[in-house]
C-alpha cells in the first residue's frame, strides 16, 4: 500500500508539499479609466470592480503598491460622443490612456503599466477594427493599432497589449515601435483568444459591446485547439515578449497546451469578467461557503495549468491575502 495521506495530515505538512504556490508579483490588475475628477463608481456587472477617473485611480495603485502589486493593465472608457467610425479617440496624442499613464509614471515610476490596444471601446460600432462593406478589415485596422500602441509607448506605457486579433497586428505595432526609438517598450499579445461568453460583465465595463453581429470572425473559436497555438508561434515570430491565453478558469487545457509548446515565453493567462463573476455570484447565492478560499483554488489551477502571469480582478484582494499569510 502506497500511504499518500502522510502528505495531508496537517496545514504545515500541506504546505511543504505545496508544488505550485501563488505569489503577488504574478498578478497583473485590470483598472477601468473614465473622464472626470473624483470618480471611482462600482460597475453594476463586476461586484468588487470599479470605475475610476485619472485622480481616483493614482490612490488604487498607492494602494496596491502597499500589498506589493505592481502591474496594471489600463482600459479606457470614454463617452459615447467622443467615439466615431475610425476610433479616433484611441490613438490621439493627448487622450485618457495617455494622460493617465503619465501621471502614473509621474507619481509611482516603479508601477508596471500594460495598455489595451484594441479599437472597440472607441469606435461608434464597438467592433475591434474598421468596418468595410459590413465586414471588419483587417489590414486597414493595423496602422490604427500600432499608431494607438505608439501613443500609450510615448505616454510612458511599459508593455502595449493587442486584443483585437487582427492579423499581423503584433508586427505592426513592433515596427512601428522600433521605428520611433520605442524598442523598449515590450508586447503582451492576446494570442489565443477566443470568442467568449464570459466576456459579457467586461463588455459592459468597457462599454465596448459590438453594435450588430458578433466576433466570430476574428476571435477565435472555442472549438479549436491548433489554432490557438498557431496564433501564439505567429505572434513570437512577429516579435511579441509575452503571450496570452484568454480566458483562463474555462480554458486551462489551452494554458497548458501553449506552455508545453513554448516553454521560454512568458505566458499570461486573463481570469475574465464572466469568470469572475461566477465566483462571485456563487458566494453571494450561498452556494460556496468561502470567497476567498475559492478564488485562491481557481487561480492557483490557472497557475497550475502553466500560467507565469495571471491578470485577474481579484488581483488586489489576493495580494492582500498573501501579505497577510507571509
Amino acid at each position: 500500500m502506497k500511504r499518500l495521506r502522510q502528505f495531508r495530515i496537517t496545514q504545515e505538512v500541506r504546505d511543504k508539499a505545496a508544488e505550485v504556490m501563488l505569489k503577488t508579483d504574478q498578478f497583473i490588475y485590470p483598472l477601468f479609466i473614465v473622464e472626470g475628477l473624483d470618480v471611482k463608481r462600482e460597475i453594476s456587472s463586476m461586484k468588487g470592480v470599479f470605475h475610476f477617473s485619472p485622480d481616483r485611480v493614482l490612490h488604487e495603485i498607492e494602494d496596491c503598491l502597499r500589498y506589493g502589486l505592481n502591474k496594471f493593465l489600463l482600459f479606457g472608457v470614454i463617452e459615447e460622443k467622443l467615439k466615431d467610425e475610425k476610433g479616433s479617440a484611441a490613438y490621439q496624442p493627448d487622450n485618457l490612456i495617455a494622460k493617465t499613464i503619465a501621471q502614473i509614471k509621474l507619481h509611482f515610476p516603479n508601477a508596471v503599466i500594460f495598455t489595451d490596444i484594441c479599437l472597440c471601446a472607441y469606435t461608434n460600432h464597438g467592433h475591434c477594427g474598421l468596418i468595410n462593406n459590413s465586414i471588419i478589415d483587417n489590414d486597414s485596422t493595423l496602422p490604427l493599432l500600432a499608431q494607438m500602441a505608439l501613443t500609450h509607448a510615448r505616454a510612458g506605457a511599459d508593455f502595449v497589449a493587442p486584443s483585437a486579433m487582427m492579423d499581423g497586428q503584433v508586427a505592426a505595432i513592433r515596427n512601428l515601435l522600433d521605428s520611433n526609438h520605442y524598442s523598449s517598450t515590450k508586447i503582451m499579445a492576446y494570442s489565443a483568444k477566443y470568442c467568449s461568453n464570459f466576456y459579457g460583465p467586461f463588455r459592459d465595463a468597457a462599454q465596448s459591446s459590438p453594435s450588430f453581429g458578433n466576433r466570430k470572425t476574428y476571435q477565435m473559436d472555442y472549438r479549436t485547439i491548433s489554432q490557438g497555438i498557431q496564433e501564439a508561434a505567429a505572434d513570437i515570430e512577429e516579435g511579441t515578449e509575452w503571450i496570452m491565453v484568454k480566458p483562463a478558469h474555462t480554458y486551462l487545457d489551452m494554458i497548458h497546451s501553449v506552455k508545453n509548446n513554448f516553454k521560454d515565453k512568458t505566458l499570461a493567462a486573463y481570469h475574465v469578467s464572466g469568470e469572475y463573476m461566477m465566483i462571485k455570484a456563487a458566494f453571494a447565492a450561498g452556494y460556496i461557503a468561502d470567497e476567498q478560499q475559492a478564488f485562491t483554488e481557481v487561480l492557483t489551477a490557472i497557475k497550475r495549468a502553466g500560467a507565469d502571469i495571471i491578470i485577474s480582478y481579484y488581483a488586489k484582494e489576493m495580494a492582500k491575502t498573501l501579505m497577510k499569510n507571509q
